[in-house]
């Protein structure tokens, strides 16, 4: 699933692009898993865990169209722990919710749970998601050459997260495109590069990108794709392609919510939550917090499913975010501040910069979605910043998710679809 050490601009898959289509359909019956495939331990706390770095990442960019990828920065912050001793490691620990021994095993656990759907991001498009769906996660470390770096570190990295290791030279401006190329290829050109702006006196780059791609199980039939209103939060209704189709789908209804599980072609749905009723002078989004997320999650396996009408809309969505406040409010204060405890990765390393990058693209025929988690360290103090049938036909909130770990891929809002 991650990519091998060696040159960044190399190809990520091991076999040819013909063997690989030929193994496609034994793939395909080998990991469809079943409704009691539960998580055990370790990836239920990486799942609450995905879900509070969720949370916190809508919290960033409130009442607007967001897409965001809690998977791909757990990865990125698994890594970053993976180098982080003392208080620092106790931080990271109590605020992702991780078992004192160490986060290698975890993020091992998550790998290997997707790693069954591993494939090709430049072999899927947009306009053509394959049947079977691509779920590719890759890892990368590039090193100043200049500056010491733990070898026990990288050594934990390469064995638990597959992570390829890059020597570079920060202070030449040629490796801003070898970042970049090493991005764009991870994510089949969706993400054309690194969401950090370029610093030459970086020492330390730690990468993740995610790619998904996959086919509806039942697609939506373009001529059932029509203008219809959709209430924005402001009141005002304005019209938007909306999709329309019947299918066997999950559904559930709380309090507060009413939520479907979409089915792709197996073992992957995009959940879209609503809230129930008004709010103000125009329909609300539901709550976003980590609470309402878990809450909606629980009820929604248990759910039952029910033979579906679902008009739901077109939309393309981006966005990008600055980690390090998102984080911070988190709780991870030490670890992103001026002396935290990195010296397993750099002697007087701190990070410099945190950021994400994401977008989606959601059609008659499937959705495509990918994101970039960056994590920059320098070998120097690194100053504080201050701290200060169901219509989807209002503002929602979706999530990509894995079924048998429940793990949100991708998570994100939609306030106005257009």
């Amino acid at each position: 699933m991650n990519t091998a050490a060696g040159d960044p601009r190399r190809n990520f898959q091991d076999h040819d692009h013909d063997h690989d289509h030929d193994q496609g359909q034994d793939r395909a019956q080998d990991r469809r898993p079943g409704r009691d495939d539960r998580p055990g331990p370790v990836p239920e706390a990486l799942r609450r865990s995905a879900y509070r770095l969720g949370a916190a990442l809508l919290a960033g960019a409130p009442g607007k169209n967001v897409v965001t990828s809690p998977v791909s920065a757990l990865c990125a912050l698994l890594m970053l722990r993976a180098g982080s001793g003392s208080s620092t490691a106790a931080e990271l620990d109590g605020v992702l919710g991780l078992p004192a021994e160490g986060s290698g095993p975890d993020l091992e656990v998550l790998l290997a749970r997707l790693a069954p759907y591993d494939g090709d991001p430049g072999a899927a498009n947009a306009q053509e998601p394959p049947a079977v769906p691509v779920l590719h996660l890759a890892n990368g470390v590039f090193v100043d050459r200049r500056t010491p770096t733990g070898d026990a570190f990288l050594a934990t990295l390469a064995r638990h997260s597959g992570a390829g290791v890059y020597p570079v030279d920060f202070a030449d401006p040629a490796t801003e495109a070898v970042l970049n190329g090493w991005v764009s290829e991870a994510t089949g050109g969706r993400m054309p590069e690194a969401p950090v702006e370029y610093n030459p006196e970086t020492t330390l780059t730690l990468l993740n990108t995610a790619y998904f791609a996959a086919a509806w199980a039942e697609p939506f039939d373009p001529s059932g794709t029509y203008p219809e209103d959709f209430r924005l939060p402001d009141g005002t209704t304005v019209a938007v392609d909306r999709m329309h189709t019947r299918t066997p789908a999950r559904y559930a209804a709380g309090p507060r919510w009413v939520a479907v599980d979409v089915p792709y072609t197996e073992g992957f749905v995009l959940r879209v939550v609503l809230a129930d009723g008004d709010a103000g002078p125009g329909p609300a989004l539901p709550a976003c917090s980590e609470e309402a997320l878990l809450e909606v999650a629980e009820a929604m396996e248990e759910a039952g499913e029910v033979f579906l009408g679902l008009g739901l809309p077109r939309w393309e969505s981006d966005s990008a975010f600055d980690l390090l406040p998102l984080l911070r409010r988190l709780g991870l204060r030490e670890t992103l501040g001026g002396a935290p405890d990195l010296s397993a990765i750099q002697p007087d390393a701190a990070v410099s910069a945190a950021a994400q990058a994401a977008s989606i693209t959601v059609g008659e025929k499937g959705a495509v979605a990918a994101a970039v988690t960056q994590f920059e360290l320098m070998a120097t103090s690194v100053p504080v910043d201050p701290e200060l049938v169901v219509e989807i036909d209002r503002p929602f909130l979706y999530a990509v998710l894995h079924e048998a770990t429940g793990l949100p891929l991708f998570l994100g809002t939609v306030t106005d679809p257009r």
